[in-house]
């Protein structure tokens, strides 16, 4: 099985994710150990954001790091413990919302595809960027 990084690189709908995560050197962080649950926005969840957004956070690699690192939670996290969740922290530090009433929502976010499994964690594929406040 592949990394949570070359899982999002083979399933093909990740580009604009595996590249800020390029940008921000995290590849080999995200490619360690782990295990990790990430939360990942795939590209139409980017194409949402206010034109330029994506342009400016690459050009602002801490603000992207905190963005990127808010995506992700330590431990392997199934889609069954997630709901019984009402909050998770992150490795950026913050709490990211859940709410499993109606469907999995992190923040604002629709998890639309849960449990991609990563031999160093898990990927629930979310439609929209997740901004810590």
């Amino acid at each position: 099985m592949a990394d949570v990084v070359d899982t999002a690189v083979n399933a093909g709908s990740f580009s604009t994710l595996v590249s800020a995560i390029k940008a921000a050197g995290l590849v080999e962080t995200l490619k360690g150990k782990g295990p990790f649950t990430v939360f990942a926005p795939t590209d139409a969840a980017f194409a949402k954001l206010p034109q330029g957004t994506v342009e400016g956070l690459l050009k602002d690699l801490p603000k992207l790091k905190k963005i990127l690192t808010y995506h992700v939670v330590p431990g392997k996290v199934m889609a069954a413990d997630v709901v019984k969740l009402k909050s998770a922290k992150t490795v950026e530090g913050s709490d990211v919302k859940i709410d499993a009433s109606n469907g999995v929502k992190v923040n604002d976010s629709t998890v639309t595809t849960a449990d991609v499994a990563a031999d160093n964690g898990v990927i629930h594929i979310i439609d929209t960027v997740l901004l810590p406040a």
